[in-house]
């Protein structure tokens, strides 16, 4: 049995199939005017819809739609009430069409939920799905703490830490825009932070229980490229701040819950100098690939709600 997820997010377009073992991944990054930070939700919609029709095609013609007997699509950024964007519009509308088409169950789950399951998957830890762990979601936008409990064969995640403002994908996102850097940024400011060998000091942020804040980091930031440092400090000052303050956040929340591994998904779970970070705190990581936005996880989902339908 196969099953086809889509995901909209608002900067990837993405379709994937998964048949209980494995899959494969068509995407395609939106296009951002060089020197902007992101898109506006109208032109991420336009694009969506424009590119989803190719990225299905690309699995028609890899021979990997036959046998489809679900489909999903990520519907909302969390599975949380109030959890809207857009976006995810285009991708509910063309599976909630292919279901009815194909005379498959349609399952919506979130954006989240996907990345948590496309982590899993692709760090040879499906066993997670199925009892509690701690999870970090890293992305452009979101930066939370997650204590991850099973529902059914879906996935409940409930926020207990993370940013109280920006996410580390903004603050990264930003620092590379402020250092002449294509958006998004993270790739290139890993690659540039790697070239440093003369570290500073990461900021101090400070932790109140799991939570923190992540705005006074971009201040000290534009403070040193006004002072003149150079790129390679900058962006290796930016990635170690978010590297330590969330290391010292999974610590805490482990002696909270003793025992839970945790789950690193999203965008900046793909940084070199986190996942250093946390590798010594019984922590898996997506692989690169499908750490940043894709559809894997959420076809993924939609193979083991179709088979629990059954």
């Amino acid at each position: 049995m196969r099953a086809l997820g889509l995901d909209t997010s608002n900067y990837t377009t993405s379709a994937a199939v998964f048949d209980g073992a494995g899959g494969r991944n068509a995407g395609k990054l939106l296009e951002v005017k060089a020197g902007t930070l992101g898109l506006r939700q109208s032109e991420a919609l336009f694009q969506h819809v424009k590119a989803l029709p190719d990225r299905v095609a690309e699995l028609k013609e890899g021979g990997l739609l036959e046998g489809v007997a679900a489909v999903a699509a990520s519907t909302r950024p969390r599975a949380v009430e109030g959890s809207y964007m857009p976006c995810f519009l285009a991708g509910e509308s063309l599976g909630r069409s292919l279901a009815h088409t194909l005379n498959v169950p349609f399952f919506a789950v979130s954006h989240q939920q996907g990345h948590l399951a496309a982590a899993a998957w692709s760090a040879g830890c499906m066993e997670l799905l199925d009892r509690p762990f701690l999870a970090w979601h890293l992305s452009g936008g979101t930066t939370e703490l997650l204590l991850v409990e099973p529902d059914g064969v879906n996935l409940k995640a409930e926020r207990i830490g993370g940013t109280t403002d920006i996410s580390a994908g903004q603050l990264i996102d930003r620092t590379g825009v402020l250092l002449g850097l294509a958006f998004p940024a993270g790739k290139a400011l890993d690659e540039l932070a790697q070239t440093c060998t003369d570290h500073s000091k990461p900021f101090p942020v400070k932790l109140r229980g799991l939570e923190f804040s992540l705005s006074g980091v971009e201040n000290q930031v534009k403070d040193l490229l006004e002072k003149g440092e150079n790129a390679e400090r900058v962006a290796a000052f930016a990635l170690d701040t978010v590297a330590h303050v969330v290391r010292r956040t999974t610590v805490a929340a482990q002696n909270e819950h003793p025992g839970l591994p945790v789950l690193c998904s999203g965008g900046v779970a793909s940084n070199s100098r986190l996942r250093e970070a946390l590798s010594p705190l019984n922590a898996f990581f997506a692989q690169p690939q499908y750490s940043t936005d894709n559809a894997m996880g959420v076809a993924i989902l939609a193979h083991r709600l179709a088979k629990e339908s059954k």
